[in-house]
């Protein structure tokens, strides 16, 4: 809290009634409310939330920062097979549920923490097996649904239970482009990205999501951005790092995109238009999740492989401006 201290020497304006889109650092005196009162900034920034029961990487998730859920992934060692660990996420710290019925890493994750999809991923490797079921979540327990067309790994997926997105990803022979809609029932087909790519992020719903990051074959880390109206796929300015295997959450005009392959812990936001760079996360790590469901100002990153697996969760707090009263010390 600011301190009379810290503004003697600042001109003090007497208004009547608090200013509509005052400056960040102007000070005003309300004569009607007797109070003074300043325009504060606080920057971005990434803060410690509850470990993971089991560290793994190549999890999905879904849901929000304060109701979280996290499943699957890969817990090597002792193997490198998939696991269908469930995870839900309070706020505070995760407690583990009902298991997938079908163990695998490499999903994409759509939904709420009451009402989560799990679709694609694949089992052991090598060999390797790409996957195409499609489970539901209700809160307490799996079950299972129609397939995916296209069986795949390291797709993206948005959207809610009952209206999904599922884009890109790798499946036989190599990296998808394809693009499939799930209605609560079945998937289809709809128009596919203009570039193939795999460990692809996805923010958004159904009809309005953003596509950001993967790994071009041939070409490596990808920074580029595509944006889906329900119908096609458009090119939008690339993220400011390339990088796949990331992470990422909020909506078409306002995306937050974190952490990745090469490993790292950097932060960008999405207006809509184009890429700013933000706080970076405490821990670089690839392969993590997200709270995919959550806003861009309020995100959660849970799991990933940085030298080792990654427990860790953080919570991100976007840059808030706001008024405030300030009182003596």
């Amino acid at each position: 809290m600011t301190t009379y201290k810290s503004i003697v020497g600042q001109l003090v304006r007497k208004v009547s009634s608090d200013p509509t889109n005052p400056l960040v650092g102007q000070i005003w005196y309300n004569t009607t409310t007797g109070s003074l009162k300043g325009r504060k900034f606080t920057a971005a920034a990434w803060a410690s939330g509850g470990d993971l029961n089991t560290a793994r990487f190549n999890l999905a998730g879904c849901g929000t920062q304060t109701a979280g859920l996290g499943f699957g992934g890969n817990a090597r060692p002792p193997t490198n097979n998939p696991v269908g660990l469930t995870e839900e996420y309070n706020g505070s710290s995760w407690s583990e549920q009902n298991d997938l019925n079908t163990a695998r890493l490499g999903m994409g994750g759509a939904g709420t923490q009451t009402a989560g999809l799990a679709f694609g991923g694949r089992l052991a490797a090598p060999p390797t097996t790409f996957k195409n079921e499609t489970e539901e979540y209700n809160g307490s327990s799996w079950s299972e649904q129609n397939n995916l067309d296209v069986a795949r790994i390291n797709l993206g997926g948005c959207g809610v239970q009952t209206a999904a997105l599922a884009f890109g990803g790798e499946g036989s022979p190599g990296n998808d482009n394809e693009t499939e809609e799930y209605d609560g029932s079945s998937w289809s087909e709809q128009n596919t990205l203009n570039t193939a790519r795999e460990s692809i992020c996805a923010a958004g719903t159904q009809t309005a999501a953003v596509g950001f990051g993967g790994y071009v074959n041939p070409g490596g880390a990808s920074a580029l951005t595509e944006e889906y109206d329900g119908t096609s796929w458009t090119a939008s300015n690339n993220m400011g790092t390339a990088r796949y295997s990331l992470a990422g959450s909020g909506i078409q005009t306002a995306a937050l995109a974190f952490g990745g392959s090469p490993t790292t812990g950097a932060t960008e936001q999405y207006d809509g238009t184009s890429w700013t760079t933000s706080t970076s996360m405490t821990t670089a790590r690839r392969q993590l999740a997200s709270a995919n469901a959550s806003p861009s100002t309020s995100s959660l990153a849970f799991g990933g492989f940085s030298t080792a697996n990654v427990a860790t969760t953080e919570e991100f707090t976007g840059e808030v401006t706001a008024s405030v009263t300030i009182t003596s010390s």
